[in-house]
């Protein structure tokens, strides 16, 4: 356990990026670990689209002010017609799984020794446009990937953390 919670406390949001290419085996590694994460009833319903054609990562640029300046991008996103939904209540679980894997996209990224940053701010639907592909999925987290630079260290707060009492109750 030791490695995986150093891993998770060592990941940072790198919001800056060398020029250094991101290997095509590392995007790969990383989309295995993105299609090894588990969802609800093992449905998988989430999609991920990897943008890193200069005129692709350009119409994605277009769509949200926080690129980085990454060459590659990672984008997940939720079918919710192929998702479990609970029937108790009629909660959709994709947006649950797509993080899930957005998760294990950027743990794995930190352990590829790339950087990453989960981006929520973007203009979905401008995205679905620009991207057909990306049509009637709930697009949740854009990943600008690459190694980083130091400027894009982590944030002050990154390492403060409120104590395990203050957020856990135990019964």
């Amino acid at each position: 356990m030791t490695d995986f919670l150093e891993l998770a406390r060592d990941r940072y949001s790198c919001r800056a990026f060398t020029d250094r290419p991101v290997e095509p085996e590392k995007v790969d590694a990383l989309l295995a670990a993105a299609v090894a994460a588990p969802t609800a009833v093992d449905r998988q319903p989430w999609r991920a689209w990897v943008v890193e054609s200069p005129e692709a990562v350009e119409r994605l640029s277009a769509c949200t002010r926080f690129s980085f300046g990454a060459r590659v991008f990672v984008v997940v996103g939720a079918v919710a017609d192929e998702a479990w939904v609970r029937k108790y209540d009629g909660r959709n679980f994709a947006d649950v799984d797509a993080s899930i894997v957005a998760t294990h996209v950027m743990l794995a990224a930190h352990d590829l020794g790339l950087g990453t940053t989960w981006v929520g701010h973007f203009d979905a639907p401008a995205l679905a446009e620009a991207f057909p592909e990306m049509a009637g999925c709930d697009l949740v987290a854009i990943f600008p990937l690459g190694y980083p630079a130091p400027e894009g260290g982590p944030a002050p707060k990154h390492f403060e953390r409120r104590d395990v009492g203050e957020l856990v109750t135990r019964l």
